[in-house]
């Protein structure tokens, strides 16, 4: 039972931070239609400055910069590389193939960085661990699931009660009522970028804290975990992607605690584990646990 608690604690600090990163896929889906294939590069971005600049600034002060810096090179991406031909869906789709090669640019310059080193992000956690009665957790779970639950807390609030946030829903309904009633389509885009940015920075320091070994090159693909994520909850859907997070989290963590009984199913089940959830999802529900079914005029 013990065994049981502990997989199900780490399914949830695993599926609180891939939620970080699904929502950045639901918000630049629902502000441009633009599905970022770039966002795991952006992710290793901001693990790689926090880990360059944490002996000089701290770590505070090293993913301040970094979640900042990490924000800006993911609005100017969509600024002045992604907004061509309007907002119409066979722009989202050019914009969409786009972010592929930026995605191969950003990371084969961030490989050459990192190279084969393991970086230290210099996080207070460390290798630390706490009891919780029974259970022996890391306090970089313990960590993650806190400010966690506290930053997407915050975007919700900003979805529900700010200008920004009612305009974001707004444009995801309709662009050009949206557009007609006053709404500055490019600022509520580019923030939207913005945003998902950060949160993939953020999200990097608990993917390379303890007891993973710390950032490497290929980090960044963690990030494809909270892809299906996002699919599960419809796209479309911040509510869904923080479900389908914590369904992929659980997974990959229960998957992994009992390898050794699924054995049948190869020792490298795990790692596609999240996109086997996702097909069996979809086949029962194929716009996603909080997808909606469009309406089309016949």
């Amino acid at each position: 039972m013990t065994g049981f608690l502990d997989n199900v604690l780490n399914g949830l600090a695993l599926g609180s931070v891939y939620a970080l990163v699904a929502l950045g896929f639901v918000i630049i889906f629902k502000a441009s239609g633009v599905i970022n294939f770039a966002h795991g590069s952006l992710l290793l971005l901001g693990g790689y400055l926090t880990a360059v600049l944490h002996d000089d600034l701290g770590f505070a002060g090293a993913l301040a910069v970094a979640v900042l810096v990490t924000a800006a090179v993911a609005g100017l991406m969509d600024r002045f590389l992604l907004q061509v031909g309007g907002q119409d869906a066979h722009s989202a789709h050019v914009q969409t193939i786009v972010t592929i090669g930026i995605d191969i640019v950003l990371l084969t310059d961030l490989s050459r960085r990192i190279g084969g080193d393991l970086l230290t992000l210099g996080d207070p956690w460390g290798d630390s661990v706490s009891g919780l009665g029974p259970i022996t957790v890391a306090d970089s779970r313990l960590a993650a699931i806190v400010v966690s639950a506290v930053v997407i807390g915050g975007v919700f609030a900003l979805f529900r009660y700010t200008s920004w946030g009612l305009s974001l829903r707004a444009s995801a309904e309709d662009v050009e009522a949206a557009a007609l009633m006053g709404v500055r389509l490019v600022r509520v885009r580019t923030l939207a970028w913005c945003l998902a940015g950060g949160l993939a920075a953020l999200a990097a320091v608990f993917l390379a804290a303890f007891p993973a070994p710390g950032l490497e090159r290929t980090t960044g693909q963690i990030a494809l975990k909270a892809f299906p994520a996002a699919i599960l909850g419809g796209m479309t859907s911040p509510p869904g992607a923080l479900a389908g997070s914590m369904l992929i989290g659980l997974t990959e963590a229960l998957v992994a605690g009992y390898q050794s009984e699924l054995h049948v199913l190869g020792e490298g089940f795990g790692d596609v584990a999240p996109y086997a959830v996702m097909v069996l999802v979809l086949l029962v529900r194929p716009t996603g646990l909080f997808g909606a079914k469009g309406a089309a005029r016949v």
